[in-house]
């Protein structure tokens, strides 16, 4: 009997010191994840964020983050549809939990098992205003933990309709509009209390996916994303089901939209998205940063001119060809070939009618534009220019022994040529049968070491441009020929101050060798026979050293000029984002090449003259175009041919 109270006793003490030491945990836990936190009273001297100003490398001013953007309007301003639709998509217990909702968190938490991944977020309104006024924007538990602690703080200091004020004027609706009032403008080029059911619906579903769904981004999907909000409205009878069939089939109107005043706003927009993604948007809106970066105000007023030029010009053509609904759209991208800076960036026609940004975002074919990198590769693994290959009709199969009879786009075919004329010519036989004895995955590995980062497929038809790419990826993997084989990954940021002129962020140059020195100034040649014997012939009235390559795509759906000057490299791809035809004829050298040159013909003033790099161990020599022998200075086909030393044509 004593020995089972003696054991009665120590398990009490026992439970006591297990009970003692759960609390101490949850005590240090908790002091742990809140010791840092910010002070939620600071809300109540809370004060305009210190505006954010985007600077050219030469000091010119391209934007003002926040300036005329966020507008706060009082909660009485808002429509009633505005805050019931944000409820019913974003929160459906706002008024009942207190912060946070522990049913939706539970439902998450399987998801997020289930999928291996953060996939549901199960974040209450106050919770996403928390972690916009104070946290980072990463998914993480431990910003969870805060996330929730910060959300019960709110709730126990603000009313819920203090609580949903201060959400509807700071959180971000996508294209630069932060807050509903902004948004409003943005949009529909009204004021917040003016918008109808259909509008509000389209506003209240934007913060789940603010880029995604912007209806100046993307139309479908934001239409498609405002009838699913017009729905859940329905179901929790706000509104009633004729309500929402006449919303529902209300047509997209985004009226007279505010216009942001910035100089290369496709430029802006893709640095904004990078700092957004480095340093959080809470410290890119509010903090008051001082951004420098790599854009040359007049080569991207250059650039602008000379795509608005070229695209006027092709529209013209396109009507005169009776091309149903021509809407043409172009891209510049301009790159500082030692460094990697992005000089110059246009994007699209108009950014504000349609901010896609071709130049980074679309993926298209390159057509003849890749044939380069197929013979670069061939240049590094021996294959001197004046190597032979045959031009003439040829047959292959593939695995399942389907036949694949590639044809010359003039259906003409030469016979025996030199890797020089046959790229200069954009002779689409010779690329084939250059890529089947190179090997598809060699080439395709090659490509990714020049810096094309979409996939590339490992097949013949590679050698023609079928696989999607970036303008961006293709006009850097061109800068690597006039660098000396380095290649830079390109960025648009140099440095990030603080409000106090503190550097606290600065870029990191990502270089590497991706070929030989030599193969690099062999390359750079071919591509300036391509100007000088081939398909880029328009570009010889430009008064110093250029090289490039036309591209052109199945149907004429996309055109392309690639090139570049010892210090300049700049890419132009010219298309209908319907991926519909430009018309006939419409190839690189006729509708991408004359923006390029356009654009060239204003770099000069920019840059020094400078010659191609030619290094100790090349040697220069007249060779015949079509024999690759050895050719006398007068001879009408002769051209100035660099080689390896030792592989020169000595006949």
């Amino acid at each position: 009997m004593l020995k089972f109270r003696l054991n009665k006793k120590n398990a009490v003490i026992l439970l006591v010191l297990i009970a003692g030491t759960v609390s101490g945990i949850i005590a240090g836990a908790f002091l742990a994840f809140t010791h840092d936190l910010p002070q939620i009273r600071s809300l109540e001297s809370f004060t305009p964020s210190a505006v954010t100003r985007i600077y050219s490398a030469d000091k010119v001013l391209l934007a003002e983050l926040f300036v005329e953007k966020r507008k706060p309007v009082p909660l009485k301003l808002i429509p009633h549809y505005l805050k019931a639709a944000l409820i019913a998509t974003e929160d459906r217990s706002f008024y009942q939990h207190s912060g946070v909702d522990l049913k939706g968190i539970l439902r998450a938490i399987i998801r997020d098992i289930q999928a291996g991944e953060f996939v549901e977020g199960a974040s209450t309104i106050t919770q996403q205003l928390a972690k916009t006024l104070f946290l980072t924007p990463r998914k993480t538990i431990v910003r969870k933990i805060k996330e929730a602690i910060l959300a019960f703080q709110l709730e126990r200091r603000y009313t819920k309709d203090e609580i949903l004020e201060l959400y509807l004027n700071q959180v971000y609706y996508g294209s630069s509009a932060y807050g509903v009032e902004s948004a409003a403008g943005i949009f529909f080029g009204k004021a917040v209390q003016d918008l109808d059911l259909a509008e509000c619906a389209l506003i209240a579903g934007m913060p789940k996916a603010p880029s995604l769904y912007s209806p100046l981004v993307n139309e479908e999907l934001s239409v498609k994303r405002r009838n699913t909000v017009l729905k859940q409205m329905k179901d929790t009878g706000i509104i009633t089901a004729a309500a929402y069939l006449e919303a529902s089939k209300e047509p997209l109107n985004t009226g007279k939209k505010d216009k942001i005043s910035i100089k290369a706003p496709y430029f802006v927009e893709y640095v904004k998205e990078l700092l957004e993604e480095t340093l959080g948007s809470s410290l890119l809106y509010k903090g008051g940063l001082t951004v420098f970066t790599t854009l040359d105000i007049e080569l991207q007023k250059a650039a602008e001119r000379s795509v608005s030029k070229g695209l006027l010009a092709l529209e013209t053509r396109m009507q005169q060809n009776k091309i149903i609904d021509p809407d043409p759209q172009a891209a510049l991208v301009s790159l500082d070939v030692h460094t990697g800076g992005i000089l110059a960036m246009v994007g699209g026609k108009d950014f504000f009618t349609s901010p896609f940004n071709r130049a980074v975002a679309a993926r298209r074919q390159p057509g003849s534009a890749f044939k380069s990198i197929v013979y670069a590769h061939a240049i590094e693994r021996g294959f001197p220019q004046n190597t032979i290959i045959l031009d003439a009709p040829v047959a292959f199969k593939d695995f399942d022994k389907k036949e694949w009879q590639p044809q010359n786009f003039s259906k003409s075919y030469q016979g025996e040529m030199t890797l020089r004329m046959a790229l200069s010519m954009s002779k689409n036989i010779p690329a084939v049968r250059l890529i089947e004895m190179l090997g598809p995955n060699s080439v395709a590995r090659f490509g990714y070491d020049l810096g094309i980062e979409s996939n590339l497929a490992p097949n013949l038809s590679l050698a023609l441009g079928t696989s999607e790419v970036t303008l961006l990826d293709l006009t850097a993997a061109y800068a690597v020929f006039p660098n000396r084989g380095s290649r830079i990954k390109p960025f648009g940021v140099m440095e990030v101050l603080d409000r106090k002129g503190r550097i606290i962020w600065r870029v990191k140059p990502q270089k590497k060798v991706a070929m030989s020195r030599a193969g690099a100034a062999i390359m750079t040649n071919m591509l300036e026979g391509v100007i000088q014997e081939g398909t880029g012939k328009k570009a010889r009235g430009i008064k110093r050293p250029v090289a490039g390559k036309t591209g052109t795509t199945n149907n004429y759906k996309d055109a392309l000029f690639i090139g570049f000057s010892p210090s300049i490299a700049a890419g132009v791809w010219v298309g209908q984002d319907v991926f519909s035809t430009l018309g006939e004829w419409e190839t690189g050298a006729k509708a991408a090449l004359p923006i390029w040159i356009e654009f060239m013909q204003n770099a000069p003033a920019k840059t020094p003259f400078q010659y191609f790099d030619i290094p100790d161990n090349v040697v220069k020599v007249r060779m015949n175009l079509l024999t690759g022998r050895l050719a006398p200075d007068d001879s009408p086909d002769a051209v100035s041919a660099l080689f390896k030393q030792g592989t020169e044509p000595r006949r």
